[in-house]
């Protein structure tokens, strides 16, 4: 049996799957005091659903996967470790000028961004390696043991050390942990050759700080997780999801943190792509995962899930860069529980601000006083109060409606019902603009894609938002109330290595990138001989990060195989380079040569046997169909039929107005849309012209 929790602002998701691949789904709400309080307790509901005790049903499990959001809150709170960052002498300003853009380039009012690390804390080392790896200034140790007993006595917690051009002879950065394990032992440090040797130095030492900043937070949280698990009976394996899309085990996770970052989020498009595939057979997909607190978006693209190297963490440039390639998500805040407000010239907005958890919004009746999406949705009866979460959370409906009368009617002059409508219709348009930035921005038209709804809040306006694209098909996967822990037991086991050096088509060192890419291949199979080991399959993918002459930014290029012997697979190489140019870029330059700057080695160990996702249906939940007033534009409230999403028909058509419902999610079906529920147990629209 295996387990996946993703600990959200709002909810805390958790999927089973039993040895013949049957899975069922339960949420509890997120604990934000003590985030592991809220997976013991959804384990709790499953125990009590499987007949056992926690003990009991715990013992039966072999594997955990676990998405947080611990450290990403971390670092946006300000509530990561005191960190010191040692750097070479003369550039202690890596981390204040960061890459040199600006947000706002012509607002000279705007305060400089402060860096990850102050400056009072950033420690100038006296060392110096060349770019060919020559040292010109050898390290010295006497200052580096004065700087250490600074740094004892300004009680940091965690240190980050990135060097010039420890990427090509890293042993000055070597002495430096050595003897930071001397006179400072048990503070953790991180050094910038070894988390991600990349030749740009600003991302570098952003990285290694970063990293370095959340050891002492996320070894705490993960080795109390392993050990509160195991205190209440779970002895199996537990992994930790990566903002890469994969999954690692959670000792080596607490060792390099900085993996964790946004780690839930990276899961839906893993979920997104089994099911565009195993659902529709169209390999372009937008994947739109709507939980309490955010409302994230990413994209499948001819069956591959889109990197970015820009990931921020904040407003891009005024915020800090992780460094790593990832996943590309755009969140922005809206969601169920983002706030609905009026500003002072009468303007209606929807988040970013949320009720989060706790309070959350007014419904929940735990103290929030402000209306939220999810208040709007119940005032329009799109929500029903009492099957909230399948009966077990019941929401107060007058309060969500005195809610939206104080906060937003009164405050616009309109009826109760259109104020509650406009709340959705806002919050539509800013999902529908996110979407646009990750699409049409990118060169892609949403309109030959098939867009899947995920996340509890998803159903609320997916269909609206599909028809605003123009998408001729919506999919909401009966997984979709919990689709990043879905994607989670989907995900491989990942081990990525890399590594830099400079070479291009017109003199290729063969023998220096062969040797490189030989090294990356020694770790890969390092890897699948340690955690990868007993793994139902793997592959090994490698990749070149190329750029023409004179190009500032380089993309990253698959290598076809794991060598490249000859001029025949630099050819290959050559017009594969020039094909993603074009493909990314609408442009391609096949006479000029091209620079190669870096090299990864990507490992993929298989887990999950490749049998049918298939969720167990709920034999308590009656066929009978229901009805009850809800409000749909251009029709008012009308009495509208209500559909049980788990006990449907695969051979029943809808056609809207209707509302399909589940325990973990509402399906609002617009006028004239047309749904239909798959074998595979998801449900299909096609929205309204």
């Amino acid at each position: 049996m295996r387990f996946a929790v993703d600990t959200g602002g709002t909810f805390t998701d958790l999927v089973v799957e039993d040895v013949n691949g049957d899975v069922r789904l339960y949420k509890s709400s997120t604990t934000p005091d003590d985030p592991i309080k809220g997976v013991l307790d959804t384990l709790h509901l499953a125990a009590n659903d499987f007949g056992l005790s926690d003990r009991d049903f715990l013992l039966k499990g072999d594997m955990l996967i676990h998405g947080t959001t611990r450290a990403i809150n971390a670092i946006v709170t300000n509530n990561t470790a005191k960190t010191a960052f040692l750097t070479t002498m003369g550039h202690p300003d890596v981390l204040v000028f960061r890459e040199g853009g600006r947000a706002e380039p012509f607002d000279f009012t705007a305060d400089f961004p402060k860096p990850y690390v102050p400056r009072s804390l950033t420690y100038e080392i006296q060392e110096r390696v060349a770019y060919d790896g020559r040292i010109i200034e050898p390290l010295d140790e006497n200052h580096l043991i004065e700087t250490l007993e600074s740094i004892r006595q300004e009680k940091v917690e965690a240190i980050g050390v990135c060097l010039l051009w420890s990427i090509v002879n890293p042993i000055h950065e070597n002495k430096i942990g050595k003897l930071i394990e001397e006179h400072l032992p048990g503070i953790p440090y991180t050094l910038s050759h070894k988390i991600n040797p990349s030749l740009r130095e600003y991302r570098r030492a952003s990285s290694t700080v970063i990293d370095s900043s959340l050891k002492p937070l996320m070894g705490s949280y993960l080795g109390g997780l392993k050990e509160r698990l195991k205190d209440a009976g779970f002895d199996g394996r537990v992994l930790v999801v990566t903002t890469q899309g994969g999954a690692m085990d959670a000792a080596d996770m607490a060792k390099s943190p900085i993996h964790s970052i946004n780690s839930g989020p990276a899961m839906a498009p893993v979920a997104g792509r089994y099911y565009s595939s195993h659902d529709t057979g169209v390999d372009t997909a937008i994947i739109a995962d709507t939980g309490g607190t955010t409302f994230d978006v990413s994209l499948v693209r001819g069956g591959r899930i889109p990197w970015t190297r820009e990931t921020w963490i904040g407003q891009p440039y005024r915020g800090h860069m992780t460094g790593f390639p990832a996943v590309d998500v755009k969140s922005i805040g809206a969601g169920g529980g983002s706030i609905a407000w009026v500003d002072e010239g009468g303007l209606l907005h929807v988040g970013p601000q949320s009720a989060g958890a706790v309070p959350g919004p007014v419904c929940y009746g735990k103290g929030g006083t402000e209306a939220t999406v999810t208040d709007a949705s119940v005032v329009l009866g799109w929500i029903d109060p009492n099957y909230f979460l399948g009966g077990a959370m019941h929401l107060d409906h007058k309060a969500a409606l005195k809610a939206i009368n104080s906060g937003i009617a009164d405050k616009l002059g309109l009826e109760t019902k259109e104020a509650a409508y406009a709340v959705l219709k806002v919050a539509t348009e800013n999902m529908v603009h996110a979407i646009e930035d990750i699409t049409v921005n990118q060169g892609i038209d949403p309109r030959d894609a098939v867009l899947i709804g995920g996340g509890g809040a998803a159903g609320l306006n997916m269909v609206a938002i599909g028809q605003r694209l123009g998408c001729k098909q919506v999919i909401i996967p009966d997984t979709s109330a919990t689709l990043s822990a879905a994607g989670a037991l989907m995900s491989d086991l990942r081990g990525e290595y890399s590594a830099t050096l400079f070479t291009d088509t017109s003199n290729f060192d063969f023998k220096g990138v062969n040797g490189l890419l030989d090294n990356l291949l020694s770790q890969c199979k390092l890897f699948l001989s340690g955690p990868g080991e007993g793994c139902i399959d793997h592959t090994i993918e490698f990749t070149a990060e190329a750029r023409y002459p004179s190009q500032i930014w380089e993309i990253e290029v698959p290598l076809r195989g794991g060598l490249i012997s000859n001029e025949d697979d630099l050819a290959k190489l050559h017009s594969d380079f020039h094909s993603t140019h074009e493909d990314l870029f609408a442009i391609s330059d096949k006479q000029s040569d091209i620079e190669f700057v870096g090299w990864r080695a990507n490992i993929s160990c298989r887990l999950r046997d490749k049998h049918a996702f298939q969720l167990v249906e709920d034999c308590e939940v009656e066929s009978n169909q229901e009805f009850r007033q809800a409000y749909f534009d251009g029709v008012g409230f009308i009495d509208t039929p209500v559909h049980k999403f788990e006990s449907m028909d695969s051979e029943l058509f809808i056609t809207g107005p209707a509302i399909i419902e589940s325990s973990f999610t509402t399906v609002v079906i617009d006028p004239e849309a047309k749904a239909s529920k798959m074998k595979s147990g998801s449900l299909v629209i096609e929205p309204a012209p």
